[in-house]
């Protein structure tokens, strides 16, 4: 959810200098959040993650956006898991993943740390299912190792250069980013997170505060500024154009933050044997799996079925 990252940082300049925001203990952040079987070490890095279903059924990876975690799918995961073994994780330094051993956040490392936790899953080939940021890993994984990639889910892919983000060059979010080191107040996230909603009811008080309260795990801030600072988009279609993989496009019609017309970029440029579909849904934000699970899981589900 990269554009969530322009808008988060926008409301730190603005109201940083009064809210100050210290982190919160992991400890209790993983009382409140996860539960002990939650975490494994890969590739050195302790990472959040939940495997659940029959670990005999066909496997499908659930990637979430910028700023988010593995709690976005909850409806998701929970009605694919009768038929699939649905994993997913918080990225390195998002959610209860510690902060990437390296320091790098870049989509080459993105897809290190995904194939390294498929492997030590005895996942060789898995339907992926991508959100925003995780959509681009997503379709970064399926055009490079397409052997791995059996079915494609984008949901509000990013990928394609938008306000704030430019090909060849990472974005310049302004002198407030250091900011949120120390402020990052909860009325300023729900405004922050306001945009990805098509209807502004649809983020509960109980999102609100996890939302705020996993970005304040020690080093997730500081991981969020690297991400942002080494992101650096380049052209997605050849990338695009080598996926064999079926692939499905979700997007709600009142995505604020990706519009849904990038729908007809990507529907362009993956150059496949049947159109790819795209199932819109009128008056959704860029929030699908948490807004309108109803709506949007059983074409999901159907897809990934085949």
């Amino acid at each position: 959810m990269a554009p969530f990252a322009v808008a988060l940082l926008a409301a730190a300049g603005i109201g940083g200098f009064w809210a100050w925001t210290p982190d919160i203990p992991r400890a209790t952040l993983e009382a409140r959040y996860a539960a002990p079987q939650d975490f494994l070490t890969v590739d050195g890095m302790r990472l959040h993650v939940r495997d659940s279903g029959p670990k005999d059924a066909p496997a499908v990876v659930l990637l979430h956006g910028f700023g988010g975690s593995l709690h976005s799918w909850e409806a998701w995961a929970q009605g694919l898991q009768a038929t699939h073994r649905v994993v997913r994780y918080d990225q390195p330094g998002a959610g209860l993943s510690a902060p990437d051993r390296l320091g790098q956040y870049t989509d080459e490392r993105g897809l290190q740390v995904l194939t390294a936790l498929m492997d030590q899953l005895g996942l060789q080939r898995a339907s992926l299912v991508g959100h925003s940021m995780g959509g681009r890993l997503a379709w970064r994984l399926a055009a490079e190792q397409p052997q791995r990639v059996q079915r494609l889910v984008l949901v509000a892919p990013d990928g394609f250069a938008s306000p704030g983000f430019a090909y060849g060059r990472a974005p310049e979010p302004g002198w407030f980013t250091g900011l949120l080191r120390v402020a990052l107040p909860r009325p300023l996230v729900r405004a922050s997170l306001a945009p990805a909603y098509g209807n502004p009811a649809a983020m509960t008080d109980d999102m609100l505060e996890r939302y705020h309260a996993l970005l304040l795990a020690p080093g997730n801030r500081q991981a969020l500024l690297d991400r942002m600072a080494q992101l650096v988009l380049q052209p997605p279609e050849p990338w695009l154009a080598r996926i064999t993989a079926p692939t499905l496009l979700v997007w709600g019609e009142a995505d604020a933050m990706i519009p849904v017309a990038n729908a007809a970029d990507y529907q362009a440029a993956l150059r496949q044997v049947q159109p790819v579909p795209l199932l819109r849904l009128p008056g959704v934000g860029h929030l699908p799996q948490e807004e309108a699970p109803a709506a949007s899981l059983p074409a999901v589900a159907a897809f990934l079925r085949g």
